[in-house]
């Protein structure tokens, strides 16, 4: 189809053009299937290749000893001195029971707020008792706060979305059980991490997006947008965590694994998180200018493709401008006391960005804005190509 066709005939400047026939909206829909359908076989086939079954599935690892055990108390006293020995005692009620009991408490949670009423999680160690008593702080109890969080969050999707935020939770839900269910344990038995991860990524895609946003045009054109973008991120990131050298040996968590998981490949772990983390924001950008397409053709029948795809970029660059800080002041929050140590450091701007403490989160951050970048484009151009011969275009 022209531009000349999308175009109102002269005179009628509020006249829409026609839509194409039938025939021409299942043709675009069996292509855009068609496209599609490699990509979901592909999927399929790489979940079940890469499946870790028998031996290479990993055990789990106890988290009390013989004799010890996790109980749940309340603290109902704290003194006012005598720390020993760098440990102090407080008073706790235990849930189990209601016995007073002393729980030894390294001072910095002491000072950080630990009070009476507070609900703590206590490791009972028979042994300890020669070092004042059997119960040892491990914890605070987190899960009250926690979920009166989930539940509101939940409910305000649910009540400003309707039934999109709650097919959006649906569809979070299953992704996070086929992370857990797969990606975990695929990465644990030293599966090639770029297949895990990719893998994982267009399956979580595929799930996330036609549960909450329903089977459409608009939607699989996302979709193919998105694997687009994780092409490219997968890509770039397997050259980056090589040439960066990336090792993984920087978190102090990801230096226990080879003891417990002896099969695992870290640098690989470390590639898997770069393909995974930028998944919502690309998520985030190639929907929105799928939708952004669509109805700024509803909004003018009459543009033609170049008007469409101009119009369109013209919101996706202000999508990138907005993404490409909103990435890094997610990291920025989430590594702050991080960035605290490394800013007392007598080292140059440079060398602090390329340290391995921080190095993985730059190049991370990096590789995912590029992905997310160049799916920009690519989506609207097939938007504009889809939209241009719907016989629908204002319909979701």
């Amino acid at each position: 189809m022209s531009d000349t066709d999308l175009r109102a005939p002269e005179g009628h400047a509020h006249a829409h053009a026609p839509g194409p026939a039938p025939r021409a909206s299942r043709r675009v829909r069996l292509l855009l299937a068609a496209a599609l359908l490699p990509i979901l076989l592909a999927t399929i086939l790489g979940a079940v290749t890469l499946w870790p079954r028998g031996d290479s599935v990993v055990g789990t690892i106890p988290v009390t000893g013989s004799g010890s055990q996790f109980v749940r108390a309340e603290v109902v006293g704290v003194p006012v001195d005598g720390i020993t020995d760098g440990v102090a005692g407080v008073t706790a009620r235990l849930d189990d029971g209601g016995d007073l009991v002393e729980v030894q408490v390294p001072p910095e949670h002491l000072a950080a707020g630990l009070g009476p009423g507070d609900r703590i999680k206590v490791m009972y160690i028979a042994e300890a008792a020669g070092y004042g008593s059997p119960y040892i702080f491990m914890d605070h109890v987190r899960t009250a706060p926690i979920g009166l969080l989930a539940i509101c969050y939940a409910v305000l999707v649910v009540a400003v979305a309707r039934w999109r935020g709650l097919a959006a939770l649906v569809g979070l839900g299953l992704a996070l059980a086929g992370i857990a269910a797969f990606t975990l344990p695929a990465l644990l038995a030293g599966s090639n991490a770029l297949a895990v991860g990719l893998v994982t990524a267009s399956g979580v895609m595929f799930v996330v997006l036609y549960v909450a946003h329903g089977f459409s045009a608009r939607t699989t054109t996302a979709l193919l947008g998105t694997v687009v973008g994780l092409a490219v991120t997968g890509g770039i990131g397997y050259w980056a965590s090589g040439a960066a050298h990336l090792t993984g040996l920087s978190d102090e968590s990801a230096l226990m694994l080879p003891s417990y998981a002896p099969d695992v490949d870290l640098r690989g772990v470390v590639l898997c998180g770069l393909i995974l983390a930028g998944l919502g924001v690309l998520n985030d950008v190639t929907i929105t200018q799928s939708s952004a397409v669509w109805e700024l053709r509803a909004a003018n029948p009459g543009a033609s493709r170049r008007e469409l795809f101009g119009r369109a970029m013209r919101i996706g660059r202000d999508h990138i401008a907005s993404t490409v800080y909103t990435i890094a002041f997610a990291y920025v929050g989430a590594a702050l006391p991080l960035l605290l140590l490394v800013a007392m450091l007598e080292n140059s701007f440079v060398d602090t960005l390329t340290s391995g403490e921080i190095a993985e989160e730059v190049v991370r951050t990096l590789v995912g804005s590029i992905g997310l970048v160049l799916a920009i484009p690519i989506t609207t151009a097939v938007a504009v190509l889809v939209v241009s011969a719907d016989d629908a275009p204002a319909r979701a």
